[in-house]
């Protein structure tokens, strides 16, 4: 029982889990100049024609993919692309639109409601700051950032699965949350590539830096890569 007591005494502790480093401001510079060498002007893939419709576009892709909601808003755009005549239509006739899309119906009604604020609170126009958009149904701080960048040119970062995914796998901002990684992306990003840095990101996790099969031997940052995740030969 001595003998046991004592082996379990010696026995060695747990391995500590620690997130990756992060990559050397050098690194993180290397990377995003090879982005923009390769697409100087990324554009987000929803389809939009001002900042509300933008706005609108942003809260029905959650859960969605860009193509589905492409689909979807493709007509209702068409006859409704302010939100005095969004609020027109009503809650039914938006949910008919979008009925495609995953939570229609509570998107709908968000659709809605955020229509309601605008006219109410803001006049009709898109706010522009992240305290007033995260104010409005539906719009959470992912939302916001998307808005604040594209529509108003702001550098934000935000983080969906695809950000996230790259940004800890190339080290440029390892985080286990997606606020982390967003904050670490603010630190690291270098300015000059700031206003297209999550465009580049989330394109390369979409095409190329995939979640189940990475398509190593066409990325352009292969030799920089030393994520486990990466795929050889």
């Amino acid at each position: 029982m001595m003998q046991e007591n004592r082996a379990k005494r010696r026995a060695p502790a747990a391995p500590r889990i620690t997130k990756p480093r992060a990559r050397s401001a050098a690194g993180v510079r290397e990377i995003f100049a090879r982005f923009e060498a390769a697409n100087p002007e990324p554009k987000g893939e929803l389809d939009y024609v001002n900042p509300f419709t933008l706005l609108v576009a942003v809260v029905l892709s959650a859960q969605a993919t860009d193509v589905g909601v492409n689909k979807a808003t493709r007509k209702l755009f068409a006859i409704a692309d302010t939100p005095q005549a969004m609020l027109a239509l009503g809650e039914d006739v938006v949910r008919e639109h979008v009925r495609t899309i995953g939570l229609f119906r509570t998107k709908a009604k968000n659709v809605i409601a955020l229509c309601e604020k605008l006219i109410a609170e803001f006049g009709g126009e898109v706010p522009t700051t992240r305290e007033a958009l995260e104010s409005l149904p539906g719009v959470g701080r992912k939302t916001a950032n998307v808005v604040l960048n594209i529509a108003f040119g702001e550098i934000t970062h935000a983080v969906d699965t695809h950000v996230f995914r790259v940004a800890n796998r190339l080290r440029i901002a390892p985080g286990k949350t997606v606020l982390q990684v967003e904050m670490g992306l603010e630190k690291a990003v270098p300015a000059a590539f700031g206003r297209h840095a999550h465009h580049w990101l989330i394109l390369h996790g979409r095409y190329t830096c995939k979640a189940q099969r990475p398509e190593c031997g066409r990325c352009l940052l292969n030799d920089l890569c030393d994520s486990p995740d990466k795929r050889v030969g």
